[in-house]
């Protein structure tokens, strides 16, 4: 297993540096720059900027330099110093803006996680054993129309129907006298009471789906002559699923553990934008529609670091949870 470990570490190692290329390819692909959307701005409003002025506000962002040498920079400063660098638009360093959201966003996604586990296991579970029943089939039905629906959709009808019967806003993690107070009981007895939402939210799909896949690992899984045996020592039916099926079942729970770091920054960003949610998907996209390099830079590497630690721990969870997994 160390050795195990040791390995998949250094693995890491050329993967991070290849995802920081990628990562700093993709925000400069994009024609122009902040200082591009800078003077269209200020063009816009009648002041006229010349052209000296535009290469020394270039130059004062560290955007007049080539690509190589803004990459070398920017790479050799996040290595050094762990500085991600300055955000452009807000005027503030990116490790600052990251920390912020970073904590609520591990919080959404794990709590989300979490809600789906407990929903999803017991019910693929029991449609598996009771295969073609009408409970298996109520579950069949409710898991397609889950993945069917959009999780968007569910944020639109969800803040209709709350501000048109009950009169209240469910968007946000904070309420507005929270948002920008220092933590305390009370804050975070406000996050929690606003927390449930958009975790229900963002885990009708991941439910539905799971539901369906545990039920067709179950259904192989009993079908294994390892069961029959089990069955003939006399093993009730209750422990022997637990201990032996549905341990093998769970492989595709345990591989999407990464999903913890980076799913509200892919599927679930449009959600969060719905719902106004202070998580790292919508800084990222406002950061993207602005150019600002650094801050887009800066969550897009650390959020594929904390992709790519997930996925380690995964790895390592399914060696230990399943033995025909082999370390080699």
């Amino acid at each position: 297993m160390a050795q195990y470990i040791l390995r998949r570490i250094l693995y890491m190692i050329p993967t991070l540096i290849a995802i920081s290329i990628v990562t700093f390819v993709v925000i400069s692909i994009p024609p122009g720059d902040f200082v591009d959307q800078l003077v269209t701005q200020a063009r816009m409003t009648g002041e006229v900027i010349s052209l000296e002025e535009e290469e020394g506000m270039r130059m004062q962002y560290g955007l007049g330099a080539s690509l190589p040498e803004q990459y070398l920079r920017w790479v050799s400063a996040i290595a050094t110093r762990g500085d991600f660098g300055i955000s452009f638009r807000l005027n503030l360093p990116v490790s600052q803006l990251v920390s912020e959201r970073l904590g609520l966003t591990f919080l959404l996604s794990l709590s989300s996680m979490l809600f789906i586990w407990a929903i999803a296991i017991p019910i693929g579970v029991y449609s598996a054993v009771r295969r073609y029943s009408p409970g298996d089939t109520m579950a069949t039905f409710i898991a397609f129309v889950g993945v069917a629906i959009p999780d968007f959709l569910i944020a639109l009808v969800l803040l209709y129907v709350s501000f048109r019967y009950f009169g209240q806003s469910v968007g946000g993690l904070f309420s507005p006298e929270f948002v920008e107070a220092p933590w305390s009981l009370a804050r975070v007895g406000d996050f929690l009471s606003h927390l449930w939402i958009p975790m229900v939210v963002l885990s009708i799909g991941g439910i539905a789906s799971l539901i369906r896949t545990l039920r067709a690992n179950m259904l192989d899984e009993l079908r294994r002559p390892y069961v029959t045996t089990a069955r003939t020592k006399g093993l009730p039916e209750w422990w022997l699923i637990i201990k032996y099926p549905l341990r093998h079942a769970l492989n595709p729970f345990v591989s999407s553990l990464n999903d913890v770091f980076v799913n509200l920054v892919s599927g679930a960003t449009i959600v969060s934008v719905v719902l106004s949610l202070q998580t790292m998907g919508p800084m990222l996209l406002e950061a993207l529609r602005n150019q600002d390099a650094f801050l887009a830079g800066g969550t897009l590497l650390l959020l594929s670091v904390l992709a790519v630690i997930g996925t380690l721990f995964s790895d390592i969870l399914l060696a230990w949870l399943d033995p025909r997994i082999r370390f080699r």
